[in-house]
């Protein structure tokens, strides 16, 4: 959520801006129009508020008469026609500032869509093998590591097993990932995987990504990231500036129905509705200059583990069209897939200044004793079974088998992953 003095003030600015992000311009002028009406509605009602008291203040200590009582008596009747109606302008402009987009920060580059990602950095050789390198669906089966078959009778489209090996070599990975973070000063933390709404609306996930989220019988939804409820861990609270910037690191199940997505990587465990993820989350202070320094940080720490793994990378800084709606900036790491031929995104790192903060209502008092919200940060460290694939297809052998990664070996037990038999 934007302030709302930054709407008023730059509205034209903020149009623009939205209409970058792909999004419907209109929303600030139904905002504004409705925060007109609040206003003239909340005046009244102060007014009326302060005619009653001064009526009754008038009235201490004395006999009213019945002009007074019918004074007091329509004062009270204006009020309650006025404060129904302010309730209900109040709702719609709550409704509104929900709907109103994270304007993308200077230097995020224009575009439509992905075309328009601007590649930052670059990092390791892209393998080269002597013979034609698989697909990862392809190698796991062969090694008796996947099983989607068997998996699609039972949970639908997208479902999978993984089997024998590549479940200990994804935990490798996710084990790995999280002590790393421990290691770099987050507290690791498992997650409510099923949250309220307000932490989805609070977040930023509703009510532009509603449609991808499971529901519950109960109302609650199924988090797509451990992000959501991280970022929420703190709602309606006041911190201390001292205690900035508080660092976590959460490990959980993930699940999107991946809507609009239909025919799109259907082979493989590439996109699918349920995968573990290991997340990083960082509140700082109101400050986008130390919010930068801490985005990029984050992103190095990704960055580390995928050089851990020798995996080669790219990294996109994203352009305006292929943004959340509540991103102020964002980077994607992509990792090499020999068998697709091409790099694929297995993380994404953004920071979006008070934009969730005001959602959630989280404070922080300064030094100075002044109340000022919280700015937030998230990134993925790892999330498999996605960067499982990446390995498998870069770490493959001539003779079918997988090399394990040199700092996984001790979490697997083994150097070669083979068919047994």
């Amino acid at each position: 959520m934007l302030d709302i003095k930054f709407i008023r003030e730059n509205a034209e600015t903020l149009k623009k801006a939205i209409t970058d992000k792909q999004l419907n311009p209109n929303i600030v002028d139904e905002v504004l129009r409705v925060d007109e009406n609040r206003r003239d509605l909340m005046g009244q009602v102060q007014e009326v508020r302060s005619q009653i008291n001064s009526h009754a203040e008038k009235l201490k200590g004395g006999k009213p008469s019945d002009s007074d009582i019918a004074i007091g008596r329509d004062l009270r009747e204006k009020l309650k026609d006025l404060e129904p109606r302010l309730t209900q302008v109040e709702k719609a402009y709550f409704d509104l500032m929900y709907q109103v987009a994270n304007p993308a920060a200077d230097d995020v580059p224009f575009g439509k869509d992905d075309t328009g990602n601007k590649e930052v950095k670059k990092w390791g050789e892209i393998p080269k093998f002597d013979f034609k390198p698989k697909t990862h669906d392809e190698i796991m089966e062969d090694l008796d590591l996947l099983d989607t078959k068997r998996a699609v009778r039972i949970g639908g489209s997208r479902s999978f097993f993984t089997k024998n090996d590549a479940v200990l070599l994804e935990y490798a990975v996710l084990t790995y990932a999280l002590k790393m973070m421990i290691f770099k000063g987050f507290t690791p933390m498992t997650v409510p995987w099923m949250v309220n709404d307000d932490a989805m609306w609070g977040t930023g996930y509703f009510p532009w990504g509603q449609q991808d989220h499971y529901q519950t019988q109960d109302g609650q939804s199924l988090i797509g990231t451990a992000e959501v409820s991280l970022t929420a861990y703190r709602k309606d609270e006041v911190l201390n500036e001292k205690d900035l910037p508080i660092k976590m690191v959460g490990i959980s199940p993930c699940f999107r129905r991946e809507v609009g997505t239909y025919g799109k990587d259907t082979k493989g465990i590439f996109r699918i509705h349920q995968f573990n993820k290991v997340e990083q989350v960082v509140y700082t202070v109101a400050d986008e200059e130390i919010t930068r320094k801490m985005h990029d940080e984050m992103l190095g720490y990704a960055e580390e583990l995928l050089q851990a793994l020798k995996l080669p990378y790219h990294v996109l800084l994203m352009c305006t069209g292929d943004m959340g709606a509540g991103q102020r900036r964002k980077y994607d790491i992509e990792t090499w897939f020999p068998g697709q031929d091409k790099y694929r995104e297995t993380h994404s790192d953004s920071y979006f200044n008070d934009f969730q903060a005001r959602r959630l209502n989280m404070r922080y008092r300064t030094k100075n004793g002044e109340m000022k919200y919280v700015y937030t940060i998230n990134n993925t460290v790892a999330a498999t079974p996605r960067l499982l694939a990446a390995i498998i297809e870069n770490y493959q052998q001539a003779d079918g088998s997988v090399k394990v990664p040199d700092i996984l070996v001790p979490f697997v037990g083994k150097e070669v992953i083979k068919r047994e038999g």
